[in-house]
């Protein structure tokens, strides 16, 4: 463990500085950037769900300004546009000709607030561009900037006015993190930290944007990290302990059948995972082991990242909302029946 340790001495000092940074804006919330920074760094996108309130959007903020990455914030709306997020042409009557004005999305880090209240043309624009890395304006393809990373936000609890995510964009996401009510002595501390009064002068504003702007981590730490990651085994048998996870939410068609065959969780389940869930789990597996210090990953860190990896990819049956089960109910019954390697 102490030449794990000393190897990976630059990312664990990376990583701190990273958490150190958060805290001194958000307080509580570890699992959200843990998730966060392990989607930053494994390159995937993140979908953040959660009541407001819960510091989500000052979350995002916070680490943009800890990364020095090039941030954009959309509020999606019924009445967006695709090419208000992405760009559009623009004649130009003296040349006679058509330029290219870039939308939003070519930013570093994305923040597509409110994903849900967008018709589903949006969302196809967007879905381009988080699997692609890429967008098409006119006739021509430009690349998104590297990295490039999307954070969206979604209420579950208001449905009015909201375009439910196709499972095909949901599937783009690394990690669907649900973002809990802080404890009480969070929430204290929430409190007595607040200002006390809702408006701010221009001064504090600068003042706050300093303080939070300063980078502590940016390109050159990323390019570490992931070399790191590199060098971190996933043997065989974990590989297979994975793949078995993400087979035991696919109910195959005798299953459907034969009610009396089933496993009785699979009642509950629609459509499983696809292989997309098997990749994500591997990547995050290992970059929770370079989380823990060790150049190999073992099953508790793929138990550690299940839940945040499938608990979007799984359809649910109408027998689960009947008995009030959710994804994480099935998940957490999947990873008790199938056996370690």
């Amino acid at each position: 463990m102490t030449e794990n340790a000393t190897k990976f001495a630059r990312s664990q000092a990376i990583i701190e500085s990273c958490r150190a940074g958060m805290a001194e804006r958000i307080v509580g919330q570890e699992s959200l950037v843990t998730g966060m920074l392990m989607a930053w760094i494994a390159g995937g996108h993140v979908l953040l769900e959660g009541v407001p309130g819960l510091a989500k959007t000052l979350a995002v903020k916070t680490f943009s300004s800890l990364a020095g990455l090039d941030f954009k914030r959309i509020q999606f709306t019924p009445d967006l546009l695709p090419a208000d997020l992405v760009g559009t042409l623009i004649f130009e009557q003296g040349a006679g000709t058509f330029s290219v004005r870039k939308g939003p999305v070519f930013a570093n880090l994305v923040l597509a607030d409110e994903i849900n209240r967008a018709p589903a043309k949006v969302q196809s624009a967007l879905l381009e561009a988080m699997a692609e890395r890429q967008v098409t304006i006119g006739e021509e393809t430009h690349p998104l900037p590297d990295p490039f990373f999307v954070l969206a936000t979604q209420n579950p609890i208001e449905q009015e006015g909201t375009y439910t995510l196709p499972e095909a964009e949901l599937d783009r996401f690394l990690l669907k993190l649900q973002v809990p009510y802080p404890t009480p002595e969070e929430e204290t501390a929430i409190v007595l930290a607040a200002p006390p009064h809702e408006g701010s002068s221009l001064a504090t504003r600068k003042a706050e944007a300093a303080r939070s702007g300063k980078p502590v981590i940016g390109p050159g730490d990323l390019s570490v990290l992931r070399e790191d990651l590199a060098s971190v085994r996933c043997d065989g048998a974990i590989v297979s302990y994975i793949v078995s996870l993400v087979a035991a939410t696919r109910p195959s068609q005798e299953a459907r059948k034969d009610r009396r065959t089933r496993e009785d969780y699979l009642k509950y389940i629609s459509f499983g995972a696809s292989p997309r869930a098997s990749i994500a789990l591997g990547r995050l597996a290992r970059v929770n082991a370079l989380f823990e210090g060790r150049d190999y990953a073992l099953p508790s860190d793929v138990k550690a990242v299940a839940l945040p990896v499938l608990r979007h990819r799984l359809v649910l049956s109408y027998e689960a909302g009947a008995d009030g089960l959710s994804a994480d109910d099935i998940i957490g019954k999947i990873l008790s029946v199938v056996p370690l390697p």
